[in-house]
């Protein structure tokens, strides 16, 4: 940067610049802080109607919030974050790991080396009134895969009740087979609350996804994928068996 400023400061009209170090350009960057070394990403909304649905999206919180309040433990709606986990690997180790020993290496150790045994996906609804949560693992994340967990959903609550889900734009939330399978189903049964585009952010589910991801998938390591979705099962059994309600509070005070 500095010889870009010494080659062109004159014809730029700033002939004092002509002679410019990079320890002067490094003043002048720290001074006003710009890094301009470091990358960092931002999330452009490329979403028309990001407002309105980001509105709606904060308004099922909202609903959540005043049933909740309600202190009732019969509803007849279910409110469930729903979204897919896709990627996860199943990585096996070529030796096996170490224990800690004194003196030798005060934690676990392991071969940098591993085996692929391929990926699953995790496709997962919170119930936002009890926190339970809904799962399943498969091989693929396609419509049929989503038609799956929605049978298994409906059959997890009575007939009469109505779930309402907070999900992405995923093409098989939107797909002419799940919305052929939506249409066979009682009218009021299902209603799907998008939201944003690139603003996935808005799903409390990820939330949780993210700290299933820095407890037991960190460092797993599997004989193979069945091994992998066992152990992903049993972790959620055991969040299942004491649930814990996530709520949400980000800008839900301006929710109408």
């Amino acid at each position: 940067m500095a010889r870009h400023v010494r080659e062109h400061a004159v014809d730029a009209g700033y002939p004092c610049l002509a002679s410019v170090v990079q320890g002067t350009v490094c003043k002048i960057l720290a001074r006003d802080d710009v890094k301009p070394h470091k990358v960092r990403y931002y999330l452009e909304r490329r979403d028309e109607a990001f407002e309105t649905k980001m509105a709606e999206v904060l308004c099922v919180y909202r609903e959540v919030a005043v049933l909740r309040a309600a202190d009732t433990t019969a509803s007849d709606v279910a409110i469930i974050s729903y979204d897919e986990k896709p990627g996860i690997q199943a990585i096996g180790n070529t030796a096996p790991d170490l224990p800690p020993k004194p003196g030798v290496h005060a934690a676990f150790a392991r071969d940098h080396e591993y085996k692929r045994h391929g990926t699953l996906s995790l496709l997962a609804g919170i119930d936002l009134l009890t926190g339970k949560v809904h799962a399943c693992v498969e091989e693929r994340h396609r419509s049929r895969e989503f038609i799956g967990f929605l049978k298994k959903i409906e059959a997890a609550y009575p007939t009469g009740t109505a779930i309402k889900r907070i999900l992405d734009n995923h093409s098989a939330h939107i797909s002419k087979e799940t919305k052929a399978w939506l249409a066979t189903r009682p009218e009021g049964r299902f209603a799907f609350v998008f939201t944003p585009k690139h603003a996935s952010w808005l799903n409390l589910v990820e939330g949780f996804f993210s700290k299933m991801a820095r407890s037991i998938l960190r460092h797993i390591r599997v004989a193979s994928k069945p091994e992998l979705k066992a152990r992903i099962l049993a972790y959620l059994d055991d969040i299942n068996a004491e649930p814990v309600v996530h709520t949400w509070t980000y800008m839900i005070g301006e929710a109408a």
